[in-house]
């Protein structure tokens, strides 16, 4: 981004906004954004893919200025080969474990660790 761009939106702003792949193709939109209350930082993007909810940490994605839409920056078949989770059946916000394992599938060291 550059210096215009945002550096500050509210959630009300972000969500239901669209993402797209590195190709330009539109893979979905963000359903909520996953706050941690402990650390005062996004926990996590719930990006509704294919009628699913998958975690994607904020760090893989970023603004497409002007547009209201964010760039996913991996490969969708990342969200593909994943399992995502149901919209009535969202995972425990509490455990550090799972979402570990989100962070590594995308090849981010969880905030908490840094």
């Amino acid at each position: 981004m550059d210096g215009n761009a945002p550096k500050f939106l509210s959630a009300s702003t972000i969500e239901k906004d669209k993402v797209e792949d590195l190709n330009g193709e539109d893979i979905g939109h963000i359903e909520e954004l996953m706050i941690d209350l402990d650390f005062g930082t996004v926990a996590y993007a719930a990006l509704s893919f294919k009628d699913k909810l998958f975690a994607v940490p904020w760090e893989a994605l970023s603004l497409k200025e002007g547009e209201h839409r964010f760039v996913f920056h991996h490969d969708r078949s990342l969200l593909e080969e994943s399992e995502g989770f149901d919209k009535d059946n969202w995972p425990l916000s509490n455990e550090r474990k799972w979402l570990t394992d989100v962070y590594a599938k995308y090849g981010f060291a969880p905030y908490w660790e840094k």
